[in-house]
């Protein structure tokens, strides 16, 4: 897990539970995970007062808009996610893992490419390299499936990103992303990524019952900032994985 969510039922769970005056960056859900969903589902049950729309975008289109130069850079490198876990900031290993035994946690990074460094503290470090680019299984397009751009903190707000350096530095981030190398992606790349998103999105407003099927190698997700009360689930199918890692 990577945010906080509430199951309500077998495998249907609350969709990501974040302050309602910010914005979720458009995303595909598992970029970073060996097996991930091909097809993601979304039910509104209470549509927010203001606000609170899932904008979507063609994350095909994304490919093709970002600059060649940005886009093969990443495509040689891949991205470096590095996370920082049982700091006093974001969910705890235990959370995450969903287990309280440091050696299940181990495994599963041992089986999954996620190397593992364990601080002080019962505090842990992961970092795992995985590609910025996939090949779309069913029609073999190239599709911009990554969370580079959003787990960067050139995306935070000014203000959250200051005080988070000044907190932790940049090696104590609770979420950041790197080149596969480890070497520094630069925040105007990233500010490009995230522009060429917002140029392919799509916004509609949520009415209770409405139902959104997704291909999740194909579009992107969003949630815009809102008032009022709002519940939409979400669910994922279809697990799937290559041989790109």
């Amino acid at each position: 897990r990577s945010t906080p969510r509430e199951n309500r039922g077998t495998r249907i769970y609350t969709s990501t539970v974040f302050p309602a005056d910010q914005r979720i960056n458009l995303h595909n859900e598992g970029t970073y995970w060996k097996r991930w969903a091909l097809k993601i589902y979304f039910c509104c049950l209470v549509a927010a007062e203001q606000g609170g729309a899932t904008p979507i975008a063609d994350v095909r289109k994304v490919y093709q808009r970002i600059p060649p130069d940005i886009r093969d850079r990443f495509i040689e490198k891949q991205i470096m996610y590095v996370r920082n876990y049982n700091d006093g900031f974001g969910l705890a290993w235990q959370e995450v893992f969903q287990t309280q035994d440091r050696s299940e946690v181990e495994a599963y990074c041992r089986t999954n490419g996620i190397e593992f460094e364990w601080k002080e503290g019962e505090r842990l470090r992961t970092r795992q390299v995985r590609p910025a680019v996939r090949n779309h299984p069913e029609t073999g397009e190239p599709v911009w499936f990554n969370h580079g751009a959003f787990f960067h903190a050139a995306a935070l707000a000014p203000s959250v990103r200051e005080t988070l350096m000044e907190e932790f530095g940049a090696e104590g981030l609770p979420y950041h992303t790197l080149y596969g190398d480890g070497s520094p992606i630069a925040d105007e790349s990233v500010r490009t990524i995230l522009d060429c998103y917002r140029a392919e999105q799509v916004v509609f407003s949520w009415q209770p019952g409405d139902v959104l099927m997704q291909d999740n190698m194909a579009i992107a997700h969003a949630r815009e900032p809102y008032v009022g009360d709002r519940e939409v689930l979400t669910a994922m199918t279809d697990a799937y994985s290559d041989s790109d890692d």
